[in-house]
């Protein structure tokens, strides 16, 4: 039988302070079958981590998404439990094998794993990188066009208006604009969505 999805949902975790995932955002996703809401969601990380309750393709073990789950759950509530997940683990039902034992057998070691892949995936706010505003400079474009000297030269040779600079111009100012949109948009949505 084939299973049509009707949606996938994703949100950013931040990961609880005091445990190996703090400082670390987590992508995930919650995919909706199509009889949703009456079947529950699947849930998954797209940001690795090492987890018990987490296999290493992502998939994500916790009750509210299995015999827990009711028509009521709000997805909100998904979300929530999922980043719970990360501050109290069960190992007894575990889909990571490996960090499931080393979370009952040797904690030290379980901790410098999850947190050694935090600080690999788990991209903190304060590492990600900012987008730079398109700017031309002489010094970036040779000394051509779109810096101050370029225009006064194209000026006295009677060049000002070449078709080659308009088209460098118009071209920088879209993808400054597109820069900015996109930049606009992420904002509505992690505003939208009071990141956890």
């Amino acid at each position: 039988m084939n299973e049509t999805n009707l949606l996938d949902i994703q949100a950013e975790i931040e990961g609880p302070q005091g445990t190996p995932f703090e400082n670390g955002t987590f992508r995930m996703r919650l995919t909706l079958p199509a009889d949703f809401p009456a079947s529950p969601p699947k849930g998954f990380f797209i940001t690795k981590v090492f987890h018990p309750n987490v296999s290493t393709a992502g998939d994500i073990c916790v009750n509210v998404l299995k015999r827990d789950w009711t028509s009521e759950t709000t997805l909100r509530h998904v979300f929530m439990v999922i980043r719970c997940l990360l501050i109290q683990p069960f190992p007894d039902s575990a889909l990571n094998e490996e960090a499931g034992k080393l979370l009952l057998e040797d904690y030290e070691e379980y901790d410098k794993r999850a947190r050694l892949m935090t600080s690999i995936h788990g991209l903190s706010q304060a590492k990600r990188p900012t987008p730079t505003p398109l700017t031309t400079s002489g010094a970036n474009a040779g000394g051509a066009a779109g810096s101050e000297g370029g225009k006064k030269e194209a000026g006295a040779s009677g060049e000002g208006s070449s078709p080659t600079l308009k088209k460098a111009k118009s071209e920088a100012a879209g993808k400054a604009a597109a820069g900015a949109a996109a930049s606009a948009t992420m904002a509505k949505v992690k505003k939208g969505l009071k990141r956890l």
